[in-house]
């Protein structure tokens, strides 16, 4: 009876896993409800359609506020399954935390102390990547027409942004395809041009231990590089 409650025991806290694993799910956190806290995890791939987290750099900046002054003393903490990195405090006006860490763990996990004043324990599980499946790499596009491109994911984001040639960076919804709109393509009147398609997907969480107007979220941006034909009409 011993052995089957120990193994039965083994078995639960195995399939429990971490709650910084992929798809264990957000924590809004505890905290003082003091602060004012603002943080982004921002992943960029290093290579045109990046497939694996180590294709991906992630900046991580946090702005801290108490009682409307800038919070310059304490320490600020982002948390992952492969890492634990204190974010060190910029000496320009904004007065941010910032770090930069190598690779994408997807899931995040900020905690903040300013004295007596905290935040912690605040996890968004991000995006899973996300990979282009249209237009190919290097494909040679027609700027006068709509061009569809499309991407594979497994979980829909909260928010997702797209951003092409004279596009501005426009919300759309993370369907896993967008018509990119004739024209958007930067374009030469008698050679090809190069463009980037860029897509970023978010998810965000409100830190239940922080004043209103707090957020932490987590993104991931990949890129497709792409041609514009030549466009005699312009």
């Amino acid at each position: 009876m011993r052995n089957y409650l120990l193994a039965s025991f083994l078995v639960t806290a195995a399939c429990a896993g971490s709650p910084l694993d992929p798809g264990a799910g957000n924590s809004a956190g505890t905290g003082t409800s003091t602060l004012l806290v603002n943080g982004n995890a921002d992943a960029h791939a290093q290579i045109a359609n990046a497939k694996t987290s180590s294709d991906f750099t992630t900046d991580v900046t946090v702005h801290v506020s108490l009682n409307g002054q800038d919070v310059t003393t304490g320490t600020v903490t982002i948390n992952s399954r492969t890492m634990k990195q204190p974010l060190a405090l910029t000496l320009d006006g904004n007065h941010e935390w910032q770090g930069t860490l190598a690779g994408y763990d997807e899931v995040y996990e900020l905690a903040v102390t300013a004295g007596t004043d905290k935040v912690s324990g605040v996890i968004v599980d991000g995006p899973d990547i996300h990979e282009f499946t249209a237009p190919q790499a290097g494909a040679s596009l027609d700027s006068t027409v709509a061009n569809m491109m499309t991407w594979e994911r497994a979980i829909v984001a909260d928010q997702a942004s797209v951003r092409v040639g004279d596009l501005d960076r426009l919300a759309i919804d993370d369907t896993g395809s967008f018509s990119v709109p004739a024209g958007s393509l930067k374009a030469e009147k008698d050679q090809a041009r190069p463009n980037t398609l860029e897509l970023t997907r978010t998810n965000q969480v409100v830190p239940k231990g922080a004043i209103a107007g707090s957020s932490f979220s987590v993104s991931i941006e990949n890129d497709l590089d792409v041609v514009a034909l030549p466009n005699p009409a312009l």
